[in-house]
């Protein structure tokens, strides 16, 4: 049996659904849809004693915006054995893998043979063992893909025999020649076809609508994705219009997690303390209240006592009905409008939520605690840049899987299509859920001054530079349907000098780039101005981290990584090509970077919300001729 540990975040991200993970025996697997999750493979009836509560996670917020009716976290592995011969609930969980690809070859004939996705463990080569000769076949490196999240088999026979419709069904082989190229490997069949390299089978067209996969399989005839999800367990093609890409099934752009995540904001009233909540949203208990309002029924806080008596007792009826009106909000499908401000997006306006209780200060939350610093604490030189500093000690960050991307980073898939990533069978509101998982950990919240922001960005250069930006995206934007974004000058001023005191902090206080994170606060609309950036570090251990981050938040702490962070963008180690080029014609990925390279400005793309797009050295401390187009010209 083909099977291996994974951590339970890892099936968030980078391992989720539609993922290959190569467990320690060598086999490759796909991460399966969400559809079997939670069961054992006994079949019904060894699931009786799995409790679902249990793994349930709530994020209130998360859930209006992505309108789902909850959230669950990857069961840990438990093994069987209880006190007095009883199996405690939820043993024995797994999460179901395929096996992906479905081809193989062998290492000493080299023919290729086909397995199913549901094969298990090591398999001989069916040719070699008809020779009394023992052989284990070998997963091929290679897929195929399409940017609509598709991925299959690499077409062999199609491949081989120059057809879209082969009929030959004699055995092929694959063999290398020993170079280090995919033109080295060649593909042969036993019918006496011209035998075929690999070469080229991962090119394509800059904006992604022709590739040599597609058009040159069968000459004249393009070649386009069948539309297979093998996550759901079968290989049926559904039909697509996209060119199909080859690729090592290794590859970096074979799978990208599409991850939302929510900082967790209280939901008490003058009435309703917390700590009511927290009981009230107990899985038991919270099941009970959806069941009710899902019916119509009332819920009354007599019914409510009969399950809760000691924990309730010291809280009135009106307490445990205004609580209950809270939870019962997020209870019922959202409109299709979610009812934010005008001109603002849904995504928007869920950060200005998270910024406005940020600014406010939290101290006595036990899962979020805001320290609000006091400005005239720190270095008088740098306070005039800045708007305010937050030391946030404690925070829980939910992070939720929604769908995934092949090729690019991001494509612009609706939520109903990420759904049917996920599912084969999407379920209706009450039963639709997403795998979800906790951490809890510290960050800075530091806010740039709104007014010397706001005059700054009006400058001719600054607008220029963020015009640049905006049109090299819109180039990207028109081959996948990408969203609208506001590449404003504020927007890469804030979002560059996050990656810069990132790269600042992991020498400071000994966190890796990977560890720390940014969560970007940015609109330039002039009834509500927001320019922060939160640079925080989460973990999965339910007590956080060991706070040498907020440490690192403090006066004569904060200060000279600051400004050590912008002496060192001064000048870069690839400059002057860094700042020429980037001006010029654009780097990084999507062109979509001016003055930023991975000497200076970008983070690993897990530290970053925008995959090291979106960055310019120059809004910050100028151009190498000009210096004073750096928002913080004159501190250095």
């Amino acid at each position: 049996m083909s099977s291996g540990p994974v951590r339970r975040a890892h099936l968030i991200a980078p391992f989720g659904v539609g993922s290959i993970v190569t467990v320690p025996n060598g086999t490759a697997m796909l991460a399966a849809g969400l559809d079997h999750w939670f069961q054992r493979e006994g079949g019904d009836e060894d699931s009786r004693d799995i409790d679902l509560n249990e793994f349930r996670v709530e994020e209130w917020r998360l859930e209006r915006l992505l309108r789902v009716n909850h959230f669950m976290e990857p069961p840990d592995y438990r093994f069987g054995f209880g006190t007095y011969g009883e199996r405690p609930p939820n043993t024995k969980l797994t999460i179901p893998f395929l096996r992906f690809p479905r081809w193989h070859f062998c290492w000493r004939c080299h023919r290729l043979s086909e397995l199913e996705l549901a094969t298990r463990g090591r398999q001989r080569c069916p040719f070699c063992t008809v020779e009394n000769k023992t052989s284990y076949l070998a997963q091929v490196p290679f897929v195929a893909m399409c940017e609509h999240g598709h991925l299959q088999d690499f077409p062999w026979r199609e491949w081989v025999h120059r057809s879209s419709s082969p009929t030959c069904n004699r055995p092929m082989t694959l063999r290398s020649t020993g170079g280090a190229t995919l033109a080295n490997q060649i593909v042969e069949c036993e019918c006496g076809a011209p035998k075929r390299t690999l070469g080229r089978i991962v090119e394509a067209d800059p904006d992604g609508s022709s590739t040599y996969l597609s058009s040159a399989l069968e000459p004249g005839t393009p070649f386009l994705c069948r539309g297979i999800s093998p996550q759901h367990g079968t290989t049926e093609p559904e039909g697509c219009p996209r060119p199909l890409r080859g690729s090592l099934r290794s590859a970096s752009n074979v799978y990208f997690g599409v991850v939302k995540s929510a900082i967790y904001l209280p939901r008490t009233t003058e009435n309703v303390p917390e700590e009511l909540l927290s009981i009230l949203e107990a899985p038991a208990v919270h099941t009970l209240i959806h069941l009710l309002v899902q019916t119509g029924q009332r819920v009354d806080p007599s019914m409510l006592r009969d399950n809760q008596r000691e924990v309730l007792e010291r809280f009135s009826d009106a307490q445990i009905e205004e609580a209950v009106r809270l939870l019962s909000t997020d209870a019922e499908p959202p409109a299709d409008e979610a009812p934010v401000a005008v001109d603002e997006s849904r995504e928007l306006a869920f950060r200005r939520n998270e910024y406005a209780v940020l600014r406010s200060g939290i101290k006595d939350d036990h899962q979020l605690s805001v320290h609000i610093a006091r400005l005239r604490a720190y270095d008088p030189s740098v306070t005039p840049f800045l708007e305010c500093i937050l030391l946030i000690d404690r925070l829980r960050e939910t992070r939720v899987l929604t769908g995934f991307n092949r090729i690019y980073p991001e494509h612009g898939a609706t939520e109903e299509k990420r759904l049917e990533q996920l599912w084969k069978t999407v379920p209706e509101w009450p039963q639709r859920w997403l795998p979800a998982y906790k951490v809890f950990g510290e960050g800075i919240f530091i806010e740039l001054n709104l007014e010397r922001v706001a005059a700054w960005e009006q400058g001719e250069e600054a607008v220029s530079r963020a015009r640049s930006v905006e049109h090299r995206y819109g180039a990207a934007q028109q081959g996948r349907q990408l969203r609208d974004r506001d590449l404003t000058p504020r927007f890469l001023l804030v979002h560059t000098f996050a990656h810069l005191l990132i790269n600042q902090l992991t020498f400071e206080c000994g966190y890796s780039t990977a560890a720390l994170r940014e969560r970007l606060y940015v609109s330039d609309s002039p009834a509500a101005p927001m320019a922060g950036a939160l640079i925080y570090t989460a973990a999965g251990d339910a007590e956080g981290t060991m706070g040498g981050l907020v440490r690192m938040g403090k006066p004569s702490y904060l200060e000279p990584a600051i400004k050590a962070a912008l002496q060192g963008a001064l000048w870069c180690a690839a400059d002057p090509v860094c700042m020429e080029s980037g001006t010029n014609w654009g780097q990084g990925p999507d062109s979509c970077n001016l003055a930023a390279c991975h000497n200076c400005g970008l983070v690993p793309e897990t530290a970053c919300e925008e995959f090291n797009r979106f960055l310019d050295r120059g809004v910050v401390v100028g151009t190498l001729e000009h210096r004073q187009t750096g928002f913080f010209h004159g501190l250095l």
